[in-house]
């Protein structure tokens, strides 16, 4: 019995260590996500176009599709902010990372934070984002956003 108990355990040490490690590129996955949020604070077009791959698939929050296109294109097109508009900064929490090789599932809550008549109002998103690394370089091919509902 000992002896059949013994490889039983070592297995289940193996699986569960496995399942405990942190992705290999969660340093650089997390640069990338955190550089990206402060362009898209600016609306940073080369920001953008680095960040998502030309296949991507992205579910807005307002459950609209999107390819990268209809991303550089929007932005592109957007008028100037006026000063009096207020600014709205972007930056992630709860970051979790699980990669698998060369692609990764970044899922985070997006806490998007902004000025208006002197009052904070923050909204926040939880969002995945689907990451493959090509040619050397991670960018997004699939992003889902949903709009978290306000506490009480």
């Amino acid at each position: 019995m000992k002896l059949i108990l013994s490889p039983a355990i070592v297995m289940l040490m193996l699986v569960t260590g496995l399942h405990a490690q942190t992705a290999p590129d969660a340093a650089e996955l997390t640069t990338l996500l955190k550089s990206f949020l402060d362009g898209a604070s600016r609306n940073d077009a080369a920001v953008h176009d680095r960040f998502w791959a030309e296949d991507l698939i992205y579910t807005t929050s307002a459950g609209l599709r999107k390819g990268k296109a209809d991303i550089m294109r929007d932005l592109r097109s957007a008028p100037a902010p006026r000063p009096e508009e207020p600014a709205t900064t972007y930056t992630a929490e709860d970051i979790r990372i699980q990669q698998y090789g060369s692609t990764a599932i970044v899922a985070f809550r997006l806490v998007g934070t902004s000025k208006k008549e002197g009052k904070t109002e923050v909204a926040n998103y939880l969002n995945t984002g689907t990451f493959l690394k090509r040619n050397g370089k991670w960018q997004v091919v699939s992003w889902q956003a949903t709009k978290m509902a306000e506490s009480k």
